[in-house]
């Protein structure tokens, strides 16, 4: 198992080395944030230290080039039977999905090994559907508990940056991923060599790790208007199950009509229009990034009937059609 947290005397060159070691796995379509901010926290630690703290090795199924979601490509080596990592990261590839994201086995050889394994984003939503009813309290990103609410109901999906269960760590990703990789790396350097690579990043602060996701779990709207942005925090959460004009209004002790002026005033259009294309807005993002059916998607954002008929009339397209067309977009072009 990793180490106790050292303490904050800093050891002399004449110390042994001992390096910790990371094993990032990614999969074709990865997502680059995730990765860079697993990598350069480690690398700029090494920085900064009298001696290098971290080595890694980036690992997928077949090895070679992994293309990222962005088309920037990693080498990587082929899966180990014997791994000798302290930390595996599997990073996740914007599809929930994705087969490939399936670690299971590969998850029980670094346990057995006493490894501590983070399962970022889409690939910690791999292992919460094959956990299960046994998956509550678990950690993904908050569009990925969306589509695992829709899919299984029974999930209680935590809205935490991270949720451990024993060896394995199920994450948010994205950006929360160096909060993640920060708070590992405290345990191995001193508070103000990690405070120095805190201040590299321009990092404010390290999140701790039960901290809620900024948008899944609460606010984000900041225009200054105290009632508009509780109005828009409601919307957000209420997605799925959207509130009524009126009884948002109600709620907030303001008339309807006296949202409205605000909403015109400081967003330029209407709550109800706001709302729809916040709905809409999720329902492209799960419809162009996802394999969830059409009614799936229509469902996960709030339309409970006459989905495909609202976007054509919003797009000028059916939800199909606009699927087929981005993905021919995307294919890559034969030359």
């Amino acid at each position: 198992m990793p180490a106790k947290p050292r303490s904050d005397v800093v050891k002399t060159l004449s110390d042994p080395p001992r390096r910790w070691h990371f094993d990032v796995i990614v999969t074709n379509g990865f997502v680059l944030t995730e990765f860079a901010s697993v990598v350069d926290p480690l690398r700029t630690a090494n920085r900064v230290t009298a001696q290098p703290v971290f080595s890694w090795t980036f690992r997928s199924a077949e090895g070679g080039m992994i293309v990222s979601s962005s088309e920037a490509l990693v080498s990587t080596d082929r899966f180990t039977n014997k791994p000798d990592a302290d930390y595996l990261f599997v990073i996740g590839n914007s599809d929930p999905d994705e087969p490939a994201l399936t670690m299971g086995h590969e998850i029980n050889k670094y346990t057995h090994r006493g490894a501590k394994v983070f399962l970022l984003a889409e690939a910690a939503s791999r292992y919460i559907k094959e956990k299960g009813s046994a998956a509550r309290g678990m950690s993904t990103h908050w569009e990925n508990s969306a589509i695992l609410r829709e899919r299984m109901e029974l999930l209680d999906a935590d809205n935490a940056l991270a949720s451990g269960d024993g060896p394995v760590v199920t994450c948010a990703g994205m950006s929360a991923t160096m909060d993640v990789v920060l708070s590992v790396m405290r345990q191995h350097m001193s508070s103000a060599e990690l405070q120095t690579v805190v201040n590299i990043f321009l990092h404010e602060k390290i999140r701790d790790l039960e901290t809620r996701q900024p948008f899944g779990g609460s606010r984000i709207a900041t225009t200054g208007d105290t009632q508009l942005d509780l109005a828009i925090e409601i919307m957000q959460t209420r997605i799925e199950d959207p509130v009524p004009i009126g009884e948002l209004g109600a709620s907030l002790d303001v008339s309807t009509r006296a949202l409205e002026r605000k909403f015109q005033k400081y967003l330029g259009t209407t709550p109800n229009t706001y709302y729809r294309q916040l709905r809409l807005a999720r329902a492209n993002n799960f419809l162009l990034n996802t394999t969830m059916s059409v009614r799936e998607v229509g469902l996960a954002s709030g339309f409970a009937g006459g989905f495909s008929v609202l976007y054509k009339r919003f797009y000028g397209i059916t939800p199909l059609e606009m699927r087929r067309r981005r993905s021919k977009q995307n294919r890559p072009s034969q030359k």
